[in-house]
């Protein structure tokens, strides 16, 4: 088994037949590693758009790639073509977030003609040195870009010309030599072919809005005082507002009222709940009585 980098650079485009704008593969860079993650080929192509004669001045500064450079590419069935025979057999495919599988997924839709990018096991590093780096103390609430985690796992990014394809797999290609962990790293890796791979990457997360949902545990519906420690009692209906259900509760014991909310995000593993419990301000003769100001949130 060997281990392929890939990384993409694209550009927004309008696509007249399709009446929408496309990310176009414009660029394609990718290193070839073996077991012990030493680099053994490098792959480096720039793709000519079949949409559009021009780059957005964005996409220049960025990447370097110039209207001139774009149109003296090949074209993307080429490239495509060009990369998958030079991927090989047993790859794991590796890119920095799962981003550009959406992006290989649009191209192949809309401008490859039957070309598809060769995709056997499949790994996301930048969730992978997400989990190195909260082994290491840091928060990483959000996804982080490459360039930060480089900075924050002591690796130099001057040597690098960031956000070309081929430098950007390098630099994950350094990230990963570094960092690797084998038990985490072997525990990311997916298999495409399986039916599931797709559908989670395809699942959108929302929002439950029916107070009825057969989803929703009657304990989430619980809210307790928090000076008492009493069950509170439910005045109101569940209002749906934001996302989130509203009802007006009251403690039996010390009659404080208090508008407790509760929201349920659909993830494709989990049901992800959030409580708040919310008390009343001073009133003004401007002020509507159901404003309230937060306490601190429970899960």
């Amino acid at each position: 088994m060997h281990y392929v980098i890939l990384d993409m650079e694209w550009d927004s485009a309008y696509h007249k037949k399709h009446k929408r704008f496309v990310n176009q593969i414009l660029q394609i860079g990718a290193v070839k590693l073996d077991k012990n993650f030493n680099i053994v080929d490098i792959f480096d192509v720039t793709i000519k758009s079949s949409i559009s004669k021009r780059v957005s001045r964005r996409f220049v500064e960025l990447t370097g790639i110039t209207k001139e450079m774009m149109l003296d590419g090949i074209t993307l069935e080429n490239a495509v073509d060009r990369y998958n025979n030079w991927l090989g057999e047993d790859t794991v495919t590796i890119t920095w977030s799962n981003s550009d599988l959406y992006t290989i997924a649009e191209n192949e839709k809309l401008l490859l003609n039957g070309e598809r990018f060769k995709i056997d096991k499949y790994l996301d590093l930048q969730k992978f040195i997400q989990g190195e780096l909260r082994i290491l103390g840091h928060e990483c609430k959000s996804q982080i870009s490459l360039a930060n985690a480089a900075e924050l796992l002591g690796i130099t990014t001057d040597n690098y010309d960031l956000h070309t394809a081929k430098d950007d797999s390098l630099l994950c290609a350094a990230l990963l030599k570094k960092h690797y962990n084998e038990a985490a790293f072997d525990n990311l890796i997916r298999d495409t072919a399986d039916p599931e791979f797709y559908r989670q990457l395809y699942f959108k997360p929302y929002y439950l809005h029916h107070i009825s949902d057969e989803r929703i545990e009657k304990s989430t519906l619980r809210f307790y005082c928090e000076k008492c420690e009493c069950k509170m009692k439910r005045e109101t209906k569940w209002r749906y507002h934001n996302n989130w259900f509203n009802a007006n509760f009251i403690c039996p014991d010390c009659g404080k009222r208090f508008v407790c909310r509760v929201s349920y995000r659909q993830t494709y593993d989990n049901l992800i709940v959030k409580r708040r419990i919310l008390e009343p301000k001073a009133k003004t003769n401007k002020e509507n009585t159901d404003e309230m100001s937060p306490m601190p949130t429970t899960v």
